[in-house]
């Protein structure tokens, strides 16, 4: 099995809005995965208390910069020079630098030099100068306008389910779970997101796939948590996937795949 890429994820919190964070950390995880996840930004500030639960809820680590001059962003700086210690300590693969300020367009150059992935993430607003100084780069604003969009959509689907639901389902199916493990509901939706992203043309996931992006997703989730003591049968209780199972190798090893019901 190939290695995933170690990656750091540095953000530019005076340049890119909260409510981007969680698209950012879905992109990421289709990459690779996050050894560095770290935000720069004036935490004395009185605008950034509403980032509070989002930085804990998320393990990002903010790293505090003062605004030394009025109306020069000062985040910069720091973020460069973290970006070049993590290059050198050899901990990382590759970077995910977040923000839509052209001053990054050099360290996204340099750190490539280096054979760094780089991944560039901002708004479409962003300068064509750092967009090209990068491997690839997300425009935060368009995916989260379309997660919302598929989110509503979703979230329609399963109110619908939900009422035809008998009440014979399955305990583990109809379980709402009061302590702070991800919801189940929360789980189903982001399973059809990342079936949808991640599948072949034909609309197949391989179950280490779907399993794979889940446990970078949800660090919290565990199929025991629904009453279940394996992946497949919990995907399957969804009742939302078609499944596919072959026979791989001299063992005959079991390969499953699913795909959405349409």
């Amino acid at each position: 099995m190939e290695r995933e890429l170690r990656l750091a994820i540095l953000i530019d919190a005076d340049n890119i809005a909260e409510k981007y964070i969680k698209v950012i950390l879905e992109e990421a995880a289709k990459t690779g995965v996050a050894t560095y996840k770290r935000i720069y930004g004036d935490w004395t500030s009185p605008q950034m208390k509403s980032w509070k639960n989002t930085l804990l809820d998320n393990s990002i680590i903010p790293i505090q910069q003062y605004g030394y001059t009025t109306g020069k962003s000062s985040t910069d700086s720091a973020m460069i020079i973290d970006a070049m210690d993590i290059l050198y300590s050899g901990a990382v693969d590759g970077f995910c630098l977040v923000s839509s300020d052209s001053d990054f367009t050099r360290l996204a150059a340099r750190l490539r030099e280096s054979g760094m992935d780089v991944t560039g993430m901002g708004e479409s607003k962003t300068p064509k100068p750092f967009i090209a100084a990068c491997n690839r780069f997300r425009y935060l604003d368009i995916l989260f306008s379309s997660q919302q969009k598929e989110e509503n959509k979703e979230e329609i689907k399963e109110v619908r389910e939900e009422k035809e639901q008998s009440r014979s389902a399955k305990k583990s199916q109809t379980k709402e779970e009061t302590g702070p493990q991800t919801s189940l509901r929360v789980l189903k939706r982001a399973i059809r997101n990342i079936t949808k992203e991640c599948s072949d043309d034909e609309g197949w996931i391989f179950s280490a796939e779907l399993r794979n992006q889940l446990d970078k997703r949800f660090p919290d989730f565990d199929v025991r948590n629904f009453g279940y003591s394996k992946f497949t049968p919990f995907i399957e209780s969804l009742d939302i996937f078609e499944v596919k199972r072959t026979r791989s190798g001299l063992r005959h090893v079991q390969l499953v795949y699913f795909k959405l019901k349409k």
